[in-house]
């Protein structure tokens, strides 16, 4: 594009927040150009406002932006990006998309409401025309469109393409889930070094029913009809810095070889890879044959972290077949997955 297409973002001062930021920085499309945060941080530059915690410097034409009240008054942005907490997006994202904007939402208040797309690109791209079933859409292209939980966006990677080839019939998972998905300050060290909470507050809710919905099917273009299979999920938040690592066991369909399977995730592709979107992974699913991966510390990267890597595919003594799944959380989980909805959004026309 000869012009980048501004964008907001709001709770730009949070993890998300600045991860977006991060991602966004030489974005071929978009260009942050409007920044908003809590009332403490009115009056003040981005730079001042920000505790930053990437790893990468802050961008100085970032640093100089005034951080303006979350209201779409003077938003000039027609894409906007929330990662507002829960209680605070259920009141300020519908204020946006009733002025027009297109809000991309990172946040769990409208994932489950029946006319609000949840979308994987990969997987359920269709499921966007849940948009011309909301009002505000109807009204002046306004809309919310949202990403899943971080735990549910590797747990359906690594499902969908066994959905596609073989059939679902049961899913049991266990997420090990890293620090960072509880945002800054996140989990009191005394509280998580040498310790796993086995409890992390709707976690387990949200991957079951998430998971449901993103693999449904669109019935018409106002509903979707969620996927025929039961998910039962047990999370955990264990001490590690990035990356959610999850076994899963699958009942399937129809009978599948461990090379039916391997095929099937190396194979996966969607409609992000066929358009060539610029934060679309070239393989979405990336299968590891080692047997102690895949690892945090090793894998949580692959695809530019947007990529899941499942590894230690073996037979299940109760189910059919376990593996291992790992994805970036606040890439792929978060920050990427909003990202990339944008992208498809846009390049479909929305």
């Amino acid at each position: 594009m000869q012009e980048r297409i501004p964008v907001g973002i709001l709770g730009a001062t949070g993890v998300v927040g600045q991860r977006l930021l991060g991602l966004l920085d030489a974005h071929p499309w978009f260009e942050p150009v409007w920044l908003a945060a809590s009332e403490r941080s009115r009056g003040l530059s981005y730079g001042e406002a920000v505790r930053w915690h990437l790893k990468t410097p802050l961008p100085a034409r970032f640093a100089a932006l005034p951080v303006q009240d979350a209201r779409p008054e003077g938003c000039p942005a027609r894409y906007v990006f929330s990662a507002l907490d829960a209680a605070v997006a259920r009141e300020v994202e519908p204020r946006f998309a009733a002025a027009g904007h297109l809000v991309i939402s990172n946040a769990s208040a409208f994932r489950m409401r029946a006319d609000v797309p949840l979308v994987i690109p990969e997987v359920n791209p269709d499921h966007l025309a849940l948009l011309r079933g909301q009002a505000e859409y109807r009204a002046g292209r306004g809309g919310i469109i949202t990403n899943p939980n971080c735990s549910t966006v590797g747990l359906v990677l690594a499902l969908a393409p066994l959905a596609r080839a073989f059939g679902i019939e049961r899913v049991f998972v266990v997420t090990m889930q890293a620090v960072s998905g509880a945002g800054y300050p996140g989990v009191a060290s005394l509280d998580i070094l040498g310790n796993v909470i086995p409890y992390i507050a709707k976690e387990e809710e949200k991957v079951e029913s998430e998971a449901a919905k993103i693999l449904g099917r669109l019935d018409g273009a106002a509903a979707v009809a969620p996927a025929p299979f039961v998910v039962s999920a047990h999370c955990n938040r264990v001490a590690v810095e990035d990356g959610h690592t999850e076994s899963v066991s699958v009942k399937l369909a129809r009978a599948a070889s461990r090379e039916q399977i391997q095929q099937a995730w190396s194979e996966f592709r969607g409609r992000p890879q066929e358009l060539g979107l610029p934060t679309a992974p070239p393989q979405p699913v990336l299968v590891t044959g080692a047997p102690d991966r895949p690892q945090p510390r090793a894998d949580v990267d692959s695809g530019a972290g947007m990529s899941a890597v499942v590894g230690r595919l073996r037979p299940c003594p109760l189910l059919d077949w376990k593996f291992t799944v790992l994805s970036h959380n606040t890439i792929r989980g978060a920050a990427g997955a909003a990202l990339l909805n944008a992208e498809l959004a846009h390049a479909e026309g929305y």
